[in-house]
């Protein structure tokens, strides 16, 4: 009878064995097969499809951290090319600095209004004078947050009887921010500075 008894409780013990052991193994499935399913609908939500006339051509998207360089010089562009193109109109040149301070902070607003102060906005607009800009290369520094940037470019100064060119140089950092229709890349500019700004030469006209 002992010997029965000890039998039925060797089968209990290997039917619990055997039960523990498929369910894990029915956890184990499961889990792979939802991270499969999971990474599936991603690779399907990254895949978009562009008609271009009756042929419909497939894109993919990628996420923000891959863009962040293209992104960041891009922004940089952006707000240079508001704040130093300049045209003797007010109207315009409001405009533009409206676009160029939603791309950075009080750094900007603070070098606008030295700008007027000191007389330059209101002597391109009296002297019919044209201003220009010419991004020639961007370094952005990804590699700490917030992202150190450095600009070269080069600037025009168009008048009636010369065109006077110009050495820009500013840096500064870059900080994300939320991305809205006034700042589509999510970057707001701080803490920029004008290391250089001097004249190269003059072309008569």
């Amino acid at each position: 009878m002992f010997r029965q008894l000890q039998n039925i409780d060797r089968a209990f013990r290997h039917i619990r064995a055997f039960s523990l052991v498929f369910l894990v193994a029915c956890t184990i499935v499961s889990c792979f097969a939802v991270y499969l399913s999971y990474e599936q609908v991603q690779a399907v939500q990254e895949r978009i499809y562009v008609l271009a006339g009756d042929k419909a051509l497939e894109a993919f998207s990628t996420g923000r951290r891959e863009n962040i360089p293209v992104e960041a010089r891009d922004h940089v562009r952006t707000f240079h090319r508001y704040f130093f193109t300049l045209d003797p109109d007010d109207k315009v040149i409001e405009a533009n600095m409206r676009k160029a301070l939603y791309l950075a902070d009080a750094t900007a607003k603070r070098a606008y209004d030295n700008l007027r102060e000191s007389g330059y906005i209101s002597g391109i607009i009296s002297g019919n004078i044209s201003q220009e800009i010419t991004v020639d290369s961007v370094q952005v520094d990804t590699g700490q947050y917030p992202y150190y940037f450095r600009c070269y470019a080069h600037q025009k100064l168009i008048r009636a009887t010369s065109i006077l060119r110009r050495s820009l140089v500013t840096e500064g950092y870059l900080r994300s921010v939320s991305r809205s229709d006034n700042n589509p890349h999510g970057f707001i500019l701080e803490r920029w500075t004008t290391l250089e700004n001097k004249d190269l030469h003059t072309q008569n006209r």
